[in-house]
């Protein structure tokens, strides 16, 4: 607050000079527009008050937070600057601090003093007191400049995925179809009135799916606990399979033992028998059995099973099935790719990593499906347009190519047995099949009458026929290190060793029983394995004895049960057997039944022939 008439008299005396901060302006010069007033006029007290609120600022600015998640109001900055000038502080030690405090007498002349390092320098002296030439208070009166505050939002950034495809014009048919279709069904179901049963139905439909979605998030923890329970359960059974050496293979070598570990069996599939067996590559402790029966007249639905050794009390993978299972066989890249083949003559395909019980693929009477039951089927690798294919064998006398394409399974005859001779009109059936380890296109094909033909792929010509037994050939396979060998087994008893460029067999092996299954070790070129209906395991080393097997042990009682089929664990000294009650047990291979035979090196051939020329000097 100040005097209007002070600032009239200080314009109005042109000649007067006014000390304004210790200095002198001379000649003040009145403007041409200056406002003349009256002595009640200049003695009037102008009063203004100041407010912390700014009248024209907003009150109702609100922005989102995405902390709350919610939108809240903005503080708005109520501060306006009325009056602003820049200060003219002198330092007092400089020189012109100097100058002007000797012009107002306060300080004696410049000496030796004046100096900061001087003892009177540091002496406290009273500064001057520098009044305002307005008439006003010492203290301020203004009020406190709030701190200026800077608020900043920082959210997480939101997902980003790359997301890349190619449309084809079949795809976007295919899509356009199946939009189609969704649209009559809502039409259809807008059209029907609901009525009480279908509400009903309709809310236990939602609860199932409710159910469905909580038990989906708790899967796996729960299968996580139940494999830590079975690992306590069968920790003994583990530790065998891990550590434990039979010591008596030193007393009694070369012969070896079995030492039984895990047995896997399904409640539901007690009254069906063991129809296939197959290991999966990419990860040895699982493997698929094929669940059907071998009756004729005891056909029904079946079941394709997926146990693993983490948890042997319940499969890790049920898909039941309409017709029995006979034969299956996993890829051995794309290890979720399962073909297998049924008693109704019909094939498919399934997915692991779909979800549902159904097959992705399956052949049925348009897309060329057998008459006959299908005893065996064999992945091979990928065509030329990289689609993947199988081939299956039936009692029908066809060998079929499948292809997948797209969605649908393409089939392709590859070759047709031929009739038998005796037989007016018969065509051979088909019973066994395995392609070669090294040569893509050359496979076998076992028969119902005991004879074995060797084929190619892309010829409908038989190459070889060998007369190779009396009754129905079980098993066929090569040998997974030497080209020419492979094995066959059959009901009339009988195991016999081939080189498929003689008609005759090379080694014949009588067990005295029906067998039922035969296989090659992984680890070794002269190891194989069989089993046989009275309940035994026979397992052979032709490197060691050529004309007995180094183990035969009985793991099934023959009055309960009868041995189906064997398989060797490609990674560990691992085999399972399946049965005709459903079971199937493992078995650990003592060291003397996985010896791997040494290799040959030139020195040590080298050595050997130098021996014998000594030898025969």
């Amino acid at each position: 607050m100040y005097s209007r008439s002070l600032l009239y008299v200080m314009l109005q005396d042109e000649e007067k000079t006014v000390e304004i901060g210790g200095g002198h302006i001379k000649g003040l010069i009145k403007p041409p527009d200056q406002l003349k007033l009256t002595e009640a006029e200049l003695k009037e007290k102008i009063t203004r008050v100041l407010n912390t609120q700014n009248p024209h600022a907003p009150d109702n600015i609100v922005r989102w937070t995405f902390k709350d998640r919610c939108f809240k109001p903005c503080v708005v900055d109520h501060t306006i600057h009325i009056f602003e000038l820049e200060g003219n502080l002198v330092y007092k030690n400089s020189d012109e601090g100097r100058r002007l405090m000797l012009k107002q007498g306060e300080v004696e002349e410049a000496g030796e003093e004046d100096r900061p390092d001087s003892a009177a320098s540091k002496t406290d002296k009273k500064e001057p007191k520098i009044t305002n030439i307005f008439n006003s208070c010492d203290r301020a009166t203004q009020t406190l400049h709030n701190p200026p505050r800077e608020i900043n939002c920082q959210t997480e950034p939101p997902p980003r995925s790359s997301f890349s495809a190619s449309a084809n014009q079949w795809e976007i048919y295919d899509a356009y179809v199946q939009e189609l279709q969704k649209q009559e069904k809502n039409k259809e179901k807008q059209k029907a009135a609901p009525s009480e049963k279908d509400e009903k139905s309709q809310k236990k439909m939602m609860l199932m799916e409710t159910q469905d979605i909580d038990l989906n998030k708790v899967s796996k923890a729960a299968k996580v606990l139940e494999r830590m329970v079975n690992l306590n359960i069968f920790d003994e059974i583990a530790q065998d399979f891990a550590y434990y050496e039979d010591p008596a293979d030193e007393f009694k070598f070369p012969k070896g033992t079995l030492l039984p570990l895990w047995k896997v069996k399904y409640d539901q599939a007690k009254k069906l028998s063991v129809t296939a067996l197959c290991w999966n590559n990419k990860y040895p402790d699982l493997f698929g059995v094929g669940m059907g029966s071998y009756n004729f007249c005891k056909q029904g639905s079946g079941m394709l099973l997926f146990y693993t050794y983490k948890n042997c009390s319940f499969p890790e993978y049920i898909y039941p099935t309409s017709s029995g299972v006979l034969c299956l066989d996993i890829h051995e890249e794309r290890t979720y790719l399962v073909a297998v083949g049924f008693y109704d003559g019909s094939v498919a395909v399934y997915n692991l990593k779909t979800e549902g019980k159904e097959p992705i693929y399956k052949s049925t009477a348009k897309t060329g499906k057998h008459t006959a039951p299908v005893w065996q089927v064999c992945w091979q690798n990928d065509d030329m347009d990289s689609n993947h294919n199988f081939y299956s064998v039936s009692s029908d006398g066809r060998v079929v190519s499948w292809t997948l394409v797209k969605n649908e399974l393409v089939f392709t005859d590859i070759i047709r047995l031929p009739v038998i001779p005796c037989v007016s009109n018969f065509t051979a059936c088909g019973t066994s099949m395995d392609f070669h380890k090294q040569i893509d296109y050359l496979f076998l094909v076992g028969t119902q009458e005991g004879k074995i033909y060797k084929c190619k792929t892309y010829s409908s010509k038989i190459l070889e026929t060998y007369d190779a037994h009396h009754m129905r050939v079980d098993t066929v396979k090569w040998n997974h290190f030497h080209p020419k060998v492979f094995i066959s087994c059959s009901s009339d008893w009988t195991i016999k060793m081939w080189d498929y460029t003689i008609n005759t067999p090379v080694l014949t092996f009588d067990l005295k029983e029906p067998i039922g299954d035969i296989a090659w070790s992984p680890y070794s070129s002269t190891v194989f394995a069989a089993v046989t209906t009275d309940g035994n395991v026979h397992v052979f080393d032709l490197n060691i004895n050529k004309y007995e097997a180094l183990c035969q042990q009985l793991v099934v009682d023959k009055k309960k049960a009868k041995l189906t089929h064997i398989a060797f664990n490609p990674i560990h000294p691992i085999i399972i057997v399946g049965d005709d009650r459903g079971n199937v047990n493992s078995f650990k291979l003592s060291p003397n039944l996985r010896k791997k035979p040494k290799v040959r090196t030139l020195t040590n051939c080298r050595l050997y022939a130098q021996n014998e020329m000594t030898c025969t000097k």
